[in-house]
């Protein structure tokens, strides 16, 4: 086991396409309360405003990001990165190259929705540069106690 994490490959990071919808809807059930099908996932990737990215290590999904752009503003639908690879930079590596893609694209704002609970989310678009911008009480529900706060946040690209 500390041999595999020794000699792990870094991950490759690529566009993500249709050819993608099972393996993400998979990584996206395992990291959410409420996972989407594959069926919703194909009909993201073959929308011509959603950007996605994914990371790849060896023929194993390690991780991706979902965007829609509309009217030079992009909103981030979800990040997942496999728990096998979490606390390795590789959210960070992913969401780094997604921004530089949208500004390439033209978007100045990009906003996105996190669980005020979700510490390690947080920290992560902190560092990229993110900051509030709006709460929804309750948004998140619980699987036990009360429903958790969404943080609405924003990075301008421009």
């Amino acid at each position: 086991m500390i041999f595999d994490r020794w000699f792990a490959r870094e991950a490759a990071l690529s566009d993500a396409g249709p050819a993608d919808a099972a393996a993400i809807a998979a990584l996206h059930a395992a990291s959410f309360q409420r996972g989407w099908s594959e069926d919703e996932l194909d009909r993201l990737l073959l929308d011509r405003n959603v950007v996605a990215h994914r990371a790849m290590t060896g023929r194993a999904l390690a991780g991706f990001i979902l965007s829609r752009v509309v009217a030079g503003e992009a909103e981030i639908l979800s990040v997942a990165v496999a728990r096998s690879r979490q606390g390795r930079g590789l959210a960070r590596r992913l969401l780094d190259l997604h921004l530089r893609r949208l500004a390439g694209l033209g978007v100045a704002a990009v906003f996105l929705e996190v669980g005020e609970d979700n510490a390690p989310a947080c920290r992560l678009y902190a560092r990229a540069g993110f900051h509030e911008v709006g709460r929804r009480a309750g948004y998140y529900p619980a699987q036990r106690g009360a429903a958790s706060t969404a943080l609405v946040l924003r990075r301008d690209l421009s």
